[in-house]
Order: structure tokens, then sequence, then C-alpha cells
């Protein structure tokens, strides 16, 4: 396993909705391990593949409090099948826009269908962060940031951070 380099905004990959995953074997099976290792290390709570450079339809992620036993999820091909009626609202973060924080609205309760690690179809039933969280990783799958639930002025205000910081870093991919 290894730690791999995230990608940052406005790093325009994480724009782009990543491509259906046609066959679960040993090395997305390897991938889905260097992503829970990148997403531990960083730390976090979730990681979309897309986010470590690699635009598959797949994501990690484990809401475990710190002083729980690890619950790391890898799903593939992840697809939201239902919503609750319910919202909540969550001050969320992502590792591909490090340090900025902003309140996002979701619905509470989510049912997502995927594939798991061994290609296996398996049904999802979440609420609380593990619904906010799922919801926010597959957001990424479509090219959708969370910044994007957020007003248009302070969306604008991060980007442009974002932008300038990647400049001075002397990013190519702008």
């Amino acid at each position: 396993m290894s730690i791999k380099p995230l990608v940052l905004l406005p790093d325009p990959i994480l724009r782009q909705p990543s491509k259906t995953v046609e066959r679960v074997d040993d090395d997305l099976r390897r991938l889905a391990d260097d992503m829970l290792e990148t997403m531990y290390d960083a730390p976090g709570i979730g990681l979309a593949a897309v986010q470590v450079g690699e635009p598959l339809r797949m994501l990690v992620m484990d809401v475990a409090k710190e002083d729980e036993e690890k619950q790391p999820f890898v799903l593939v091909n992840p697809q939201i099948v239902a919503t609750g009626d319910d919202v909540s609202t969550y001050e969320e973060g992502c590792l591909s826009i490090p340090d900025y924080y902003a309140e996002v609205e979701r619905p509470a309760a989510v049912t997502v269908k995927y594939l798991d690690r061994d290609g296996k179809e398996q049904t999802l039933s979440a609420d609380g962060m593990l619904a906010t969280c799922v919801q926010h990783e597959i957001d990424h799958l479509n090219g959708v940031l969370f910044i994007d639930h957020i007003s248009k002025l302070k969306r604008d205000m991060v980007v442009k951070k974002f932008t300038k910081l990647a400049k001075q870093r002397g990013s190519t991919r702008l």
C-alpha cells in the first residue's frame, strides 16, 4: 500500500464525471487499499478515486470516531437509489480543498447500491454522518464539489483563493 498525492482545487479533473468501473480486480482492490491509506493519513473520512487522479467511479470512507475500531467501506459504481424526506446540515470539508469548511444541507438518509471490493452487489442504508459522507463522495464521482452547494459568492472566493495558491506552487494543472 502507498499514500497517493491528493488532487487539489482548481485541478480540472475534479470537475470531470468519473468512468464506470468495468471490472473489480486485484488492481482495483490495490487502488482501494492505497486510497484508504491516503484517506487515513490525510486524515479524512472519505475519498473518491478522482481525488488521487483516477477518474473511476469508486470511493472509500470510514466515519468511525478516533476511539472506535476502523470501519472502512469501499464502494464501486455507487448509485443513490433513494433519499429520505428529511434534511440535515453538516459542516463539510474536503481533502481536495484543504482547510476550508462550510455548512451543507443534504438529505438526512440515503440508500445506495454499489459493488463491494469483491464485485458483489450491496445495498447501504445510511443516515447521519455516513449519509452525508457518501453523498459528498458520490458528488465527486459526478464532478461536483461541496462548494457547489454554497452561495456563488462564497464559492467564487474559494476558487479564486485556490487558483492563486496553485499558481504560487507552480502547478501546471490549472
